[in-house]
Formats: C-alpha cells, structure tokens, sequence
C-alpha cells in the first residue's frame, strides 16, 4: 500500500464530521491531562489572570494550560458570552493578536452558537468599521485598551448598534468615558467587559445541560466564521465558512501530516505529542485551521509567540516540533542564519560550503559514502546549531499563505529543516494540496489532499507554457472544505464559480471524483484564479495568480513570482517586485540590503554613501546588484528576463500598506507608490 492509499484508508478519533465545538469537547476529553497552551508572562494586563482563572506566569517565560484547564474556561465564558446575550443569530467580531486568549474565545462563541467574524489588529480605522459593520457583528472582542479606542473611534458610524465589547486584557475606562463623554448613541463604557468578567459571569450562571445543548443545536453545515479577504484586488469580501468546511479540512490535513502506522519511523507526524509555535495572524485562515483546529483536534500543544520580533527567543522557550509560517517569514530566518554564519570570513565560507553539500545531499538518490561523510561534518559544524538556535526539535515547517522560493525550500531541507510547502485560499478553508512528509518535493505545492477534486482549464495561458510537462492553467477545486459563496455578495459568488457543464472540453480533472467523497457531479467549480501546473507524478506546482500574469505588449505572458522567488535567498537583495504588464519589457524595483551592501563595500575598501537614498543613487551598488539580476535572469526565457530595474529605499510592509497582514505584496499599492520610479524605468525605453 502507498502513502496516498494508506492516507485514503486511514481512520482516527480526530478524522469525524462533527462540529467545531464537538471536535473541542472530545479532544479535552481524550487529551485532559495533556499540555493544550503555553502563555509567556510580562507581555499582557491578562484579564483572565488578574481574576485568579489562571495564574501568572513568570516575566519571560511561559506557563501551561491542560486541556481541562483550557476546556472550563471555554465553557465558562460560552456561558458569559450567552448571559451577554450572544446566540445562534449573533455575529462577534474578535479584533486581536495571536494569543491564548484568542483561541479561547474563538471555541466558546463557537460553542454558544454564534459566528465568528474576524479583524486583523493591523486594521485602519476604515478597514476597522467595515469588519464591524459588514457583517453586522453586534459584539465585539478587542484585545486591549488600544484596540477598544479603535472601536469607540468608529462606533457612532456604524449603521447598527453594539450590545457589548470585551477585552483580553484589564483596562481602565474611566478616561474614555470623559473622552467621549456619554451622548453615543450606539454604545458606552457600561456595555464594556473584561475577558475575566465574562467568565466570573459564566461561572455564576454555567449548567452543564444546558452548554451541552448549545452545541448539539449546532449544525455541521451551520456558518462558523465569516473571513474577509485581504483585499488586494478590491473591497474585501466576507468569505461564509461552515463548521464542515473546517472540520472536512482538519481531516484532509491530518490524514496527511498524522503520525499514522503505516509511515515508517524515521517520518515525522502530528499528533498529540507534537508541539507548535503560533504567531501567525488568527484572523487569517491559515493559522486559523492549521495552527489552532488540526493542533486542538490532535492533541497538540500550542505556544504563543511574543511577537514576530521575538520568535528566535519563544523558539528556544517553547521548543516546538513543527510550525506554520509564511514564506516572507522564512526568509527572514534563513537572512538572520547566514547573517551569524557571516560574522567572520571563515564562518561564511564554512557556511556556504556546509549548505552546498546539504543541498547535494538532499537531491542525491543515493548519496553515497563520501557524501554522507561531508553531510556529517556539515551537520556537526553548521546545521547541528542552527536546529539548536530554533529550539532543536523542529520536525518541519508547514509553509502557505504565498510562493515560497523552491531554492530557499533546498536550502531548509539542505539543513535538515524540511519545509513542507502548501496552497489554498480563504475560500478553501484554505488547503487544497501539500507536501506529505514522507515524500516532499521541492518547488511543488504537494498533490490534493483527499476528498478533493481539481480541474486545470488552459484557456487562460499563452502557448509559451505549452513545453511544460504536465498541465498548465487555472487552477479550478471542488471539495467538501469549499466554500457555498461570499456574505451578501451574490454577484461576487456568482462570479467564483463554474458549472460542470461550462468547463472547457480540453480541461483536466484529477483527485477524488464526487462519487467518491459523498458529493454532488453537478456541484459547481470554485475558480482559484491561479494558474498552476499538474505534473505527471500528481504534484502541483504554482505559477502567478491569473490576475496578476503580467501580459506584455508584445503578446507573451509572464508570471512575475518565480522571477521574484529567485531572489528569495539573495544577499543583497530584500525585496524585488516584477513588473511589464502592457509594457515592451519586464523590469523590477528591488529593495536592496542595506547592510549586506555596506559590509561587501567595506570589505572592497569602496566608499559607499551611508544613506539608504545615496547608496540607490551609487553606480557602483547598481552593477553589483546587477550581478544579481543577470544571474537570475539565466533561469528564464529572453521574454520574461529583467531587462532595466530600479533601486528604491523603502521596504514593502504591512504598514506602509504595501504588504497585507499575510505579507503577500499589495500589487496595486506598490504601482502607485512608486509611480515615477516605474516611469523612469519606462520612458527611454
């Protein structure tokens, strides 16, 4: 029996069609004693902690949540949320960071019968009031004091009104009331609570007869979660998602990345002894089902990072067995890697030298006596640390939300880091394909997890792809883990979707058929809107987002993400945008590394400007960074090569708005920030 067979056939506690709420109660019960949360100290005015429901944990360190600790707060502040008037008609928007309090909230509105509508922290205030008002949410959960200035800033614009607000943390509303006096007409300071004061509410009021109906008045194919967009190509839209959607997808994954018999030892798994480290933004689907469902689900511990800015600390702490990132993420890791490993000439040669014969090894069939000899030693010297710097446990990473580079993926796996690289959509809940542990292919998405079935309609590429093996063209997806359409928003739904009998004649169908999976021959296609490859050997591999194929003037597209995947792992390179659409030619603004810049001067005694907008401006680092750009351009075809590029100062970030809270690139944004820079790159052509 193959891995994809054994996957098929594999049955588990955890592999059920069952509400959210349900999939919660019975892996507390199976796993009470077991590990379910790990919460540092010193960060957070912790409601829940200055109540007495939990106590504190020490200033830099972290302290732990069983999952029967983590189960009757659950149920406690379900019981609050319902004495606030929360149910099965109510919409709560949770506006907050990764944190353990976020996950307890999520599975007691859940449990209440309510839906969960999301609100990504980093939200404008625009943004903020349309994530309230959209979905019509009438209570809202903010973080702390900051965040519920957010919402007073917007609530008397809203066109209904908020029963409640709640926050995580302890805060002092004695000013706000002075600051906006008590004239709203939608809300005051009275309707505020503490996370700790809705559960001292629960507690009061909680009956176990009672909460268990709550749950079983929940349907499977009740709406669990409204999840909006990131808006990068418009308004955001409410993305519906069921307690099937999620819980079908929490089945496919971890019928992939389970710790099941049939894999052989040595083949890394999840299960209830593994370990996470989550910072990934909850709000976001990735992070929603494959940092917080599937590890719940499985038993699993999840440890909350500090922040992005402090996860080589929260690694070492938590000590996880595997983690979902993004690829912006990682890059970052392998940056901070090779920055140590370059503190000295020899160290860097040590390094280079180490990570090409780990890549060698890794591509081998059959590596050979003296090729595991140099991998040992390379291991010893370099590789043995760097697992060590990120806590020394890691069996893989999961990596989605985004294209990651396939040379950066060699390099991870090159380190005995394997990365396992996925892809899906809000819309998907979101996994579509991954890599299975036992046989990852670098530079592919993985093939479709179970019970799902894709089609690849070609009408949408040019023949430039057409010596490719496999299949290219829009990716199209039919599964239970799909979503039936967008909140209010028809038209759009409308749009998302493909009958059976419009799909082109000349389409590809692969995966599980709808006799198969229980489903429907006349369920519609959900459009993707990215264009992929299907190999021969079932494996997908990305290639750009439909929408953003750059079409030249000359006829001939181009998918910019494999030509900025390509500068991924590049030293002197932070950041790279491709552009050309209507254009002759493809050019780039790249966001060059300023110190890996001033160090490579330095070391060649050149005398480079010390400013970020002089060393742009410096002849000298433009033909070194053009070193780069003719190095990647030997990869791809004459069309689709950089043939001018322009140097600019400023980074893409969420705050500056050029990347969403998902660090993909806001497109749209960066035309038009950089408008003139684009311009100039243009106008002598």
């Amino acid at each position: 029996m193959n891995w994809q067979e054994a996957e098929r056939e594999f049955a588990d506690d955890v592999v059920v069609r069952e509400t959210l709420p349900r999939m919660f109660e019975r892996s507390a019960e199976r796993n009470a004693d077991r590990l379910a949360q790990r919460y540092k100290g010193g960060i957070y005015d912790r409601s829940l902690v200055s109540s007495g429901v939990l106590p504190p944990a020490s200033e830099g360190e972290y302290a732990d949540v069983t999952y029967a600790e983590m189960r009757a707060i659950v149920r406690r502040l379900a019981a609050g949320f319902r004495e606030l008037g929360v149910d099965d008609d109510t919409r709560v928007a949770l506006y907050a960071q990764t944190r353990m309090e976020w996950a307890q909230t999520d599975f007691a509105v859940l449990a209440a019968g309510a839906t969960v509508t999301t609100v990504y922290a980093s939200s404008s205030p625009n943004q903020v009031r349309y994530l309230i008002e959209d979905p019509e949410a009438t209570v809202v959960v903010a973080e702390n004091r900051e965040l519920l200035d957010e919402v007073f800033a917007v609530v008397d614009d809203l066109e209904h009104e908020l029963d409640a607000i709640v926050t995580f943390d302890d805060v002092d509303t004695t000013d706000l009331d002075a600051e906006i006096g008590t004239d709203s007409e939608n809300l005051s300071t009275d309707d505020v609570y503490t996370l700790g004061e809705v559960h001292a509410l629960g507690d009061e009021a909680f009956d176990e007869d009672a909460y268990q109906s709550w749950i079983d008045a929940v349907d499977v194919g009740d709406l669990a979660s409204l999840i909006y967009t990131s808006g990068t190509t418009g308004q955001p839209k409410g993305v519906r998602l069921t307690h099937a959607n999620f819980r079908e997808n929490v089945s496919q994954c971890y019928r992939r990345f389970a710790d099941r018999p049939d894999r052989d030892s040595d083949v890394p798994g999840i299960s209830a002894e593994s370990t996470t480290l989550s910072f990934l933004p909850l709000a976001h689907v990735f992070e929603r089902m494959a940092g917080h469902y599937m590890m719940f689900a499985a038993g699993a511990t999840v440890g909350y990072a500090e922040s992005p800015d402090t996860l080589r600390e929260d690694f070492g702490l938590v000590r996880p067995t595997t983690t979902t990132s993004v690829p912006r993420v990682y890059e970052k890791l392998y940056d901070a890697i090779r920055e140590q490993a370059g503190e000295s000439p020899v160290k860097e040669r040590i390094f280079e030298w180490a990570v090409g014969v780990g890549k060698a090894h890794h591509e081998a069939d059959e590596p050979g006596a003296v090729l595991n000899a140099k991998c040992a030693v390379a291991d010893r010297l370099v590789f043995s640390s760097v697992r060590e710097a990120i806590g020394g446990n890691i069996d893989f990473f999961i990596s989605g939300g985004g294209s990651l580079s396939a040379e950066l993926c060699a390099l991870y796996h090159a380190m005995d880091l394997p990365i396992l690289e996925g892809y899906g959509l809000t819309e998907t809940s979101p996994v579509i394909s991954v890599n299975p542990p036992e046989e990852p292919k670098v530079g592919t998405i993985g093939p479709p997890v179970v019970d799902t079935e894709v089609a690849i309609d070609g009408a949408v590429v040019g023949e430039e792809v057409a010596d490719l093996p496999g299949d290219v063209g829009e990716l199209l997806v039919r599964g239970p883990q799909v979503t039936d359409g967008y909140w209010n928003r028809p038209d759009a739904t409308a749009e998302a979707f493909t009958d059976p009998d419009r799909l082109p004649e000349d389409a590809v169908v692969a995966g599980d058929p709808p006799e198969e999976r229980g489903g429907d021959p006349d369920d519609p296609w959900f459009r993707t809107g990215d264009i992929v490859q299907l190999r021969p050997d079932g494996y997908i591999a990305f290639r750009e987002r439909a929408k953003q194929l750059l079409v030249l003037s000359t006829g001939k597209n181009v998918a910019p993400g494999p030509i900025e995947d390509r500068f991924a792992a590049n030293e002197f390179v932070e950041q790279c945008v491709v552009l050309g659409d209507g254009r002759k030619f493809v050019s780039a603004l790249i966001v060059p590394n300023f110190e890996k810049l001033a160090a490579w001067a330095d070391t060649r005694g050149i005398d480079i400007p010390e400013d970020p907008t002089g060393i742009c401006r410096d002849d000298r680092v433009r033909e070194r960074i053009q070193v780069e750009v003719d190095r990647v351009n030997e990869e791809f075809e004459s069309y689709e090569q950089i043939k001018r590029f322009r140097l600019v100062k400023e980074e893409f970030t969420e705050e500056n708005d050029l990347l969403t809270p998902t660090m993909k690139k806001k497109r749209r944004n960066i035309l038009d920030r950089f408008g003139d820079e684009i311009e100039i790159i243009y106008e002598d052509a």
